[in-house]
């Protein structure tokens, strides 16, 4: 079952220091359903990225096990609000509540302006896009760079003030997002404790020295 929003569960209480505060794990969704097995010119894969946003999780996946059990132990799960993250939560939490937030969605790919006889792999035009979009500042009218870092700091504040009462925190959302609101965790002076990497159902974990 899902929240309306994680700032609901910033209660009084969960603002009050607590003698430790608990751990803040970003944890990335699950494999969507959408194909990757194909190219294209940069403007098709504009649109694919646009379906691949919408789209849920591949049937038939297990999340791992640890991951299941930083669900059972958090008093606090939020979700992006896309689908394929809210899947994911729904597959490690086991009914458990949670919010969801559009705080927490990836930051956006728009594809670098290229002729249309370049064709690639979306995995390709992924790396080739978030590269443009950091160093060049290629937003097409989206999120900038500058925005998606703001937002990720409000992203962290909240997460340090949910977690300032000794609850556990997890996030189920995007591995690049996830990777900038960790940065600003570790600006804020947390530790990065686990990081398991960019693959699906991956983990990184962040706590108080």
């Amino acid at each position: 079952m899902a929240d309306e929003s994680a700032a609901d569960h910033l209660s009084p209480e969960a603002a009050a220091p607590a003698s430790r505060p608990g751990a803040i794990t970003l944890a990335r969704h699950g494999e969507p359903a959408l194909s990757r097995k194909v190219r294209f010119n940069a403007e098709t894969y504009g649109a694919w990225w646009a379906r691949y946003e919408e789209g849920g999780l591949l049937p038939g996946q297990t999340p791992p096990p640890s991951l299941v059990e930083t669900a059972r132990r958090a008093g606090t799960i939020i979700a992006s609000t896309r689908r394929r993250s809210i899947e994911t939560a729904h597959a490690v939490t086991g009914g458990k509540a949670f919010a969801t937030d559009p705080l927490f969605i990836e930051a956006p790919l728009p594809p670098p302006p290229w002729p249309r006889w370049i064709r690639m792999s979306p995995k390709n035009w992924g790396f080739f896009a978030r590269f443009w979009w950091w160093f060049f500042n290629h937003h097409d009218g989206q999120e900038s760079r500058a925005q998606a870092e703001a937002r990720a700091d409000q992203a962290a504040e909240l997460l340090i003030g949910l977690s300032q009462n000794g609850q556990e925190v997890l996030v189920l959302a995007h591995g690049f997002f996830n990777t900038m609101i960790g940065l600003a965790l570790q600006k804020r002076g947390l530790k990065k404790t686990v990081d398991q990497g960019f693959r699906y159902w991956c983990v990184k974990r962040f706590e108080r020295p």
